[in-house]
């Protein structure tokens, strides 16, 4: 009797400091900003397996494919995410928006898509500043099984607008020319895909679900991170260039993030008032940089006197 109560009480030991570690890792890998619950790697795996926008749109807005985890404007909801397509000769910007009110919607993030020649194209998805931070852009990484170039321009970066050092000296672009959605965009037949959804009408098929917490959320959408890299060079220039007019914020949002910019332009994060042992108040910002191993992380800045 006494063995099983020694056996029940080291489980439980064991237990609980695996809970203690997936939580301190959450936390770490959480940079607090609205981004958290909508997985840009998640994204690309959809738009990998979807044959069309149309159907690209629809997978990643299915709640079993826990791509999608965002309530923007705090109705306790998942909000739909439509997408829209803005294309010019090669390239192709696909903007992943979510309507937050009658009057406003948020990017989310742009699949930005660029044809490189007869067979081949490559392909990256750049979080929007107001929910991710500035510049975090993710691609996917090189396997065995896909077609690929080197590119051996990428060195190592430092300087003030970096919080950490990146070591990349090789980088491997995968051709994405035969996934079947790429192939489809670039057929004489296919129409630039407009989504046809807008707040408080979408499709019959959709019903939104209670958004769960960071540290529910988390196992669930880590299952895409292996296939896919944060890296820092925008590589499809010209889609990059074709979005920025074509740019959605929403006033809400940005409001209800407390999303700020810090005066060096590197990244963007979450702005709350602290206070000091003598009574004065300080302005904190919490924000958003990629480390090296490619996961983003928080930083901290202080304004203010105590």
């Amino acid at each position: 009797m006494k063995n099983c109560v020694q056996t029940t009480m080291f489980l439980l030991f064991i237990v609980l400091i695996q809970s203690q570690s997936f939580a301190q890792k959450s936390t770490k890998d959480s940079t607090g900003l609205p981004g958290d619950h909508f997985s840009l790697q998640g994204a690309l795996e959809m738009f990998q397996r979807s044959k069309s926008p149309e159907e690209f749109e629809k997978l990643i807005n299915t709640k079993e494919k826990n791509v999608n985890n965002l309530d923007l404007n705090k109705d306790g909801k998942t909000d739909y995410i439509k997408v829209i397509d803005k294309t010019e000769k090669k390239v192709h910007a696909f903007i992943l928006q979510v309507p937050v009110s009658q009057n406003e919607n948020q990017d989310i993030a742009v699949i930005e898509l660029e044809k490189t020649g007869d067979t081949t194209a490559i392909i990256q998805i750049v979080g929007d500043k107001d929910l991710y931070g500035k510049d975090v852009i993710i691609e996917p990484q090189g396997n065995k099984n896909e077609p690929a170039n080197i590119d051996e321009h990428a060195k190592k970066q430092t300087g003030p607008t970096h919080a950490f050092e990146f070591y990349t000296t090789t980088t491997v672009i995968i051709n994405l020319w035969y996934w079947p959605c790429v192939t489809f965009v670039y057929s004489p037949v296919y129409t630039p895909w407009i989504s046809p959804w807008a707040w408080a009408y979408y499709p019959s098929w959709w019903v939104a679900w209670r958004p769960v917490s960071w540290y529910s959320w988390y196992p669930v959408c880590a299952v895409y991170n292996h296939s896919y890299i944060a890296v820092n060079t925008y590589r499809v220039s010209s889609a990059h260039y074709l979005y920025t007019p074509y740019r959605t914020g929403s006033a809400t949002v940005t409001r209800q993030a407390g999303v700020v910019v810090g005066p060096n332009g590197a990244g963007a994060g979450v702005k709350t008032t602290v206070t000091g042992p003598n009574g004065k108040s300080a302005t904190r910002v919490s924000g958003a940089a990629v480390g090296p191993n490619g996961a983003v992380r928080g930083t901290s800045v202080r304004r203010g006197r105590w």
